[in-house]
């Protein structure tokens, strides 16, 4: 009796391996959903959208891209979460998402309710004006800050890696300014460019401003050394401040309980997605750093992302009671 009991359990547990082994090998077989936790426009939604096309050429299904901005990815967060985790569903979000927002703010989510998959570039954010400001330098600004507190600027949302980064140069140089989040760069870029708001935390979406002579930069908060393409515009160690938050990383994320198959069928597809020229020279468009890391890798930076906001939050009396 009792080896016919084992013999049963034996013959349940290939039938199940053999069931997931054949659902990998099937998927996908139909549409595939990949949220976008910022409005369109900005450097997430453009290189989402190069992504979802790159994928429906190497799987054969639609992936249909969908915005949900709000609370800084919390909105897109709490959505992917409620998900079945059948690979039908993803989601492009900074890393933040996983990092310091739980950490900060009461949110439908835990880390842990994400499978990560990989993470393709990061959010290097800048202190940027209008070419028309009266001020062209961050010292003429600095000086100008101090005699008009409360100035303007939007940045993707509260406590984001970019609001964070002008908030030390505040606290360094003895400033107050007034923040107006908004749901992604794009956003805060249509309200610089209305004259709205004194200046912005860009994120990345504002760079091709900068590079029309619309916007500029007066410096660069996420980078320890100046990037060579802009050798003149100052970092955060250049003008007497201690270093700003690390930058977030752009990452695309499924729900917890993925089949490990299907996960790493979409992991090698997206890496033969982002390695191809064409998403390359996007990047290069945007200035933004190809910063490749797989499932494994991406899981042991988000431990020491968390780490930095946890001391960080902790430190500026912001951790989650």
């Amino acid at each position: 009796m009792k080896a016919k009991m084992v013999l049963t359990a034996l013959t349940m547990a290939v039938g199940l391996t053999a069931a997931g082994t054949a659902m990998a090998q099937k998927y996908p077989t139909k549409t595939i959903t990949m949220y976008v936790a910022f409005s369109a426009g900005g450097t997430t939604d453009l290189t989402a959208r190069a992504i979802a096309q790159g994928m429906e050429k190497i799987l054969g299904v639609p992936v249909a891209v969908e915005n949900k901005g709000g609370g800084g990815g919390t909105v897109s967060g709490a959505l992917l979460a409620a998900q079945k985790p059948d690979g039908y569903t993803l989601l492009v979000a900074s890393t933040g998402l996983l990092t310091m927002r739980p950490m900060m703010m009461k949110v439908a989510f835990k880390p842990s309710s994400f499978t990560p998959l990989i993470q393709y570039s990061e959010y290097v954010g800048s202190l940027t004006v209008r070419k028309d400001a009266p001020y062209d330098t961050i010292e003429k600004f600095v000086e100008h800050a101090k005699k008009n507190p409360g100035m303007t600027y939007a940045s993707s949302g509260v406590n984001t890696q970019q609001q964070i980064g002008v908030e030390t140069v505040a606290k360094c140089k003895g400033l107050t300014f007034k923040h107006v989040p908004q749901k992604g760069g794009s956003n805060s870029n249509t309200q610089l460019m209305g004259g709205h708001i004194d200046f912005i935390a860009g994120s990345g979406s504002h760079l091709p401003f900068v590079q029309q002579g619309e916007f500029r930069e007066l410096v660069v908060l996420h980078r320890e050394t100046r990037d060579p393409t802009k050798p003149n515009v100052p970092i955060m160690k250049d003008i007497g401040c201690p270093p700003s938050n690390p930058a977030l990383g752009m990452i695309v994320v499924a729900p917890a309980g993925l089949p490990a198959d299907v996960a790493k069928k979409l992991e090698q597809t997206m890496k033969t997605v982002v390695e191809q020229a064409s998403f390359q020279e996007l990047l290069k468009r945007f200035n933004l750093p190809y910063d490749f890391k797989d499932s494994a890798q991406l899981k042991q930076s988000l431990a020491k992302e968390t780490e930095w906001y946890k001391k960080y939050l902790t430190d500026n009396n912001l951790l989650l009671k």
